[in-house]
């Protein structure tokens, strides 16, 4: 167990503290004793507390925490999607339904993907040489553009907010800068509009219609649309 300052945890010499007051107050133990074990009782304390904090990341704590709020966002959404996945199993059991279900099934499945890639993410952003370079914010710009051509509605509108978000990343790594936080933040952004459409498919899937074209049709839109977000992380993590 790795040693912590003490002064770090309140908890901790919260816990020596009252160990201090009441070996000398209530069981009158002299100083050269207990001042030692109400030491002991905060280091002991402050170094179980360290043990049990999540092990740092990145080398910058508020890049770190986003990185880490990132993960924990990506697995939320991931059980959520394996939540729907085996709902739409319940549901969509026609004969008719079964096209549907396979379009469902396969958004949900490439949402469970997503605690690895920004797991996998993680491991490039950590040392001293994991700052983004300019070529590959342009590549996936340029990858971004050429879906831009052909996507319309809410997938065009992402796009375009993504598109944006690359050229202020390529700028900082322009000057030098860093634009790994901005990249975190574009992902938490898609993971979140991920969620809302996840939460939409659910909705629709519990009061739709299945046997009206138009309803089946929406909850396949939303299908699309939830894979699109989904290829949007793909390209943010890839390199």
């Amino acid at each position: 167990m790795k040693l912590a300052n003490p002064l770090l945890y309140p908890l901790s010499m919260l816990a020596g503290g009252i160990v201090l007051v009441a070996g000398a107050r209530l069981v009158n133990l002299p100083s050269w004793v207990v001042v030692p074990v109400a030491a002991a009782v905060a280091a002991g304390g402050a170094a179980l507390q360290k043990a049990q904090q999540p092990t740092p990341l990145l080398e910058d704590p508020e890049l770190d925490r986003q990185l880490q709020a990132t993960q924990r966002q990506a697995k939320d959404l991931a059980a959520k999607a394996e939540a729907l996945r085996q709902e739409s199993s319940r549901l969509l059991t026609g004969a008719n339904q079964l096209e549907l279900l396979s379009t469902v099934q396969f958004a949900c499945d490439r949402a469970t993907e997503l605690p690895s890639k920004i797991d996998q993410l993680a491991r490039r952003m950590q040392g001293a040489d994991s700052l983004l370079e300019v070529d590959e914010l342009q590549a996936q710009l340029r990858e971004v553009k050429a879906r831009q051509r052909s996507s319309s509605g809410v997938a065009r509108d992402q796009l375009d907010r993504l598109a944006e978000t690359l050229q202020r990343n390529i700028q900082l790594a322009q000057q030098g800068q860093d634009a790994r936080q901005a990249q975190v933040v574009s992902l938490s952004t898609l993971l979140q509009d991920s969620a809302g459409v996840l939460q939409s498919m659910q909705n629709q899937l519990r009061t739709a219609n299945l046997n009206d074209a138009g309803d089946v049709e929406e909850l396949r839109s939303l299908s699309d649309e939830l894979r699109q977000f989904q290829e949007n992380v793909d390209l943010l993590v890839s390199k």
